[in-house]
């Protein structure tokens, strides 16, 4: 007999080189049991990196990735650059949603505007922000 699965999310990563911005964003997560795991990279490259290394490993790959904007090297704008590159089983996968504490009106627009990204949330990371994520997602 089947069991009832529920729809929890298996795996999150947060990119994100603010280690406070982490621990508050993993935490939110935890309580809420959003997720069953959370994977923190703290640079686009190290997130790039990883989704490169498992991209045929489906089970490894995250349901959502919490992406912020502003970061030195590769920033948001270049990780979704780059995110573009991968298949689209990865990118389907794998839905970008941005977190960050920009208010650049630019930023935003030029973000919202991206196939890849399916929301924009203002930091920091809230319940009901991941309430919405899990409607859509």
């Amino acid at each position: 007999m089947d069991m009832v699965v529920d729809n929890k999310i298996d795996l999150v990563m947060l990119v994100d080189d603010n280690d406070t911005d982490n621990f508050i964003s993993r935490r939110i997560i935890e309580i809420t049991n959003f997720a069953k795991s959370v994977e923190i990279k703290n640079s686009g490259k190290s997130a790039l990196e990883y989704l490169e290394a498992n991209k045929d490993k489906p089970e490894n790959l995250p349901d959502f990735i919490f992406l912020d904007i502003n970061m030195p090297i590769v920033d948001g704008f270049v990780f979704l650059y780059e995110f573009e590159k991968f298949n689209s089983y990865l990118r389907n996968k794998c839905k970008v949603i941005i977190l960050s504490s920009s208010d650049n009106k630019r930023d935003i627009d030029k973000i919202v505007n991206n196939d890849n990204v399916i929301k924009f949330i203002t930091k920091p990371l809230t319940e009901n922000a991941l309430e919405e994520i899990k409607n859509i997602g």
